[in-house]
């Protein structure tokens, strides 16, 4: 829209005074003597050069047109002309100025911030372009990781042992179900028993949990790329192989589902976004590789949120299959709908899991390599399981855990076996936040619990954690952001708000969050006194904590509670409760074994939501 034509008066106006300037700087003291301004030629720019300059000249209103457009001057300390060219702000120095405000740094002279814009221009831009070019026209942070790479153990990585796989508990006297319904609900290891045993081939299960993905992915809208053709191809050759007397463990033919921001060959990752709806890319990632290793059947790519943030993505919003009025949340809305691998960078596999009642891991920061993963913050994303039970994620763990060329910040991380720690050696300790039931459950398994509270001095822990994933995150979106691909987003209120204020976050203020991120872990280790605690898993400062720090929590669930505003014919729809446990860096057998311990006399984690039959008086659509 152009700018409204303003009245003639008040042009007149100045064009006055300025001929009123002119005319007297012949007298002003030391008139002549100054430099001229960096503005080239002569004419007015060279005339008020010449003159002397008041130091205080305040615009006030003008009553015929409701602008500001009159000069009111302050004479009595005016400035010598020899001063004006160093003093005299022109209009970049003025934006300079006033943008500086919004770094928190506007205590810069007009002298200083000339010379800061002589070097941004000279220097800084040139070598941002330069950069640009060589790591940022690919999106996604796939390539080119950073050199900073964080380090989330707390013990000396020299005396780390050697790696080794964990022992699985024998399961004996499985039997095949009669009906799908309840083999789709057996846990890993009782379905890698009757596959070992022959009772059902992997073609078969992968045929029951196709079925299934076809049926409710668009009730719970938690799909978005079925693997028919490679899902039949890996069962078949799972199954050759044990014909041929090759069992390669407990995932062997046993049907998962991977987040869609995890690259698999010839098929899309979208990264749920309608920017990158058709993205085939040509990487493999490595988790998708670790589990075709172990013979596991790929059958689908599961909802991201767009980009990794929430639960709304190109093709709708992933739904709670517990209440399907409700939705996900999350980015690992998908993965925790159905039970499969997702991700966290702040809460992406803690709310979800929470929210659909399943168990799961985040696990230490850089036990599993994210190598052709989407990355929004090389400091804090991690992968990890979401699965029916604590045992299974231990299993599918120990197939993904493990370094990788491409992620400078894996490690191979010593991880005990959880299926042999004796937790009636652990101290447990548990916030005011935690589920009571388990704290019963433990102490009368044999485990210490006492009260316990985590104590640090940094007030700044969500905004440290802010900072670090909008920042990183933009670097890895800079060029979608620069082709206004943001105003496309699904959810406006969500990355492309986010990564417009990461613009004015300066490198400066970048590097002080991380070392008063440090401070936070070293007061979180100094006041980590147990082996374990219970908590919310849901309490965004605790989440911010957990990540920052790049501790291990297992997602446990705890039981069911009526929904909110019920229908009056009744409804068999429920709200899930959860807690998590939490160990530190490079303790995660601790958090699972004290899950599975759990959960050997509990059933919360059985139940199966009600998708099929909400209760005769709720007519909700679906």
């Amino acid at each position: 829209m152009r700018e409204p034509r303003r009245p003639l008066l008040p042009h007149l106006h100045l064009l006055l005074l300025l001929l009123s300037l002119l005319s007297s700087s012949a007298a002003a003291p030391g008139a002549g003597a100054g430099a001229s301004p960096r503005t080239s030629g002569g004419g007015v720019a060279r005339s008020i050069a010449d003159m002397a300059w008041p130091t205080k000249c305040t615009w006030l209103p003008w009553p015929t047109c409701g602008k500001s457009h009159s000069y009111t001057l302050d004479t009595k300390e005016a400035v010598s002309a020899k001063d004006v060219s160093r003093k005299e702000p022109i209009s970049g120095v003025i934006a300079l100025k006033a943008s500086m405000k919004y770094f928190d740094a506007d205590f810069f002279n007009d002298s200083k911030l000339r010379e800061m814009e002589d070097g941004a221009k000279e220097f800084n831009v040139p070598a941002f372009r330069d950069n640009r070019k060589l790591v940022a026209l690919e999106n996604g942070g796939l390539h080119n990781p950073s050199a900073l790479v964080f380090k989330s153990s707390w013990s000396d990585e020299s005396k780390i042992s050697e790696n080794k796989s964990f022992q699985y508990p024998h399961t004996s006297s499985v039997h095949r179900p009669s009906k799908d319904e309840d083999i789709a609900f057996m846990s890993i290891i009782e379905l890698g028993e009757l596959i070992r045993t022959k009772q059902v081939t992997s073609r078969e299960l992968t045929a029951v949990f196709l079925r299934r993905l076809k049926r409710y992915g668009p009730i719970i809208e938690s799909v978005i790329t079925i693997t028919d053709d490679l899902a039949y191809k890996q069962a078949k050759e799972a199954d050759d192989l044990l014909e041929q007397g090759k069992y390669l463990g407990p995932l062997h033919g046993i049907p998962y589902g991977l987040k869609d921001i995890i690259a698999v060959p010839e098929y899309k990752t979208t990264w749920g976004s309608r920017t990158f709806e058709n993205q085939i890319l040509d990487v493999q990632a490595s988790v998708y590789k670790r589990l075709k290793s172990t013979g596991a059947v790929l059958v689908a790519k599961l909802v991201t949120g767009s980009l990794a943030y929430d639960d709304i993505w190109f093709g709708g919003r992933t739904r709670n299959p517990w209440n399907i009025e409700e939705f996900s949340t999350g980015s690992s809305a998908g993965p925790a709908a159905s039970t499969s691998a997702g991700s966290e960078t702040a809460g992406s596999i803690t709310y979800p899991a929470a929210r659909c009642g399943v168990t799961a891991l985040r696990p230490t920061f850089g036990t599993v390599a994210r190598t052709g993963i989407m990355s929004i913050s090389e400091s804090l994303d991690k992968l990890g399981p979401f699965c029916r039970s604590a045992i299974d994620c231990a299993v599918v763990l120990d197939a993904i855990r493990g370094k990788d060329a491409g992620d400078p910040s894996s490690r191979e991380v010593a991880i005990e076996d959880p299926f042999h720690v004796d937790i009636r050696q652990l101290t447990v300790g548990y916030l005011d936040s935690a589920e009571m039931e388990v704290v019963h459950v433990l102490s009368a398994k044999g485990v210490k619990l006492v009260p316990f509270k985590l104590n640090y001095t940094v007030q700044s822990v969500q905004s440290i954690l802010n900072i670090t994933m909008d920042v990183d995150m933009l670097a890895h979106f800079d060029n979608w952001q620069r082709e206004r691909h943001d105003d496309d987003y699904e959810a406006q209120d969500q990355w492309p708000v986010e990564l417009r204020r990461a613009r004015l976050i300066p490198a400066v203020d970048y590097i002080q969050a991380q070392r008063a991120r440090g401070k936070l872990i070293r007061e979180v280790r100094e006041s980590f006194t147990v082996d374990a605690f219970i908590g919310n898993v849901t309490d965004w400062e605790l989440v911010c904590l957990g990540n920052l720090v790049g501790m291990p929590v297992a997602v446990v669930p705890t039981g069911l509670k009526s929904i909110k505003n019920p229908p009056e014919g009744g409804t068999r729809r429920r709200t899930t409760v959860t807690t998590g446990i939490y160990a530190p860096p490079d303790h995660d057998h601790v958090a699972l074994a004290l899950a599975m311990a759990y959960q050997s006399v509990t059933d919360h984690h059985k139940q199966r939501p009600p998708i099929d039959d909400l209760g005769p008086g709720d007519d909700i659509q679906r």
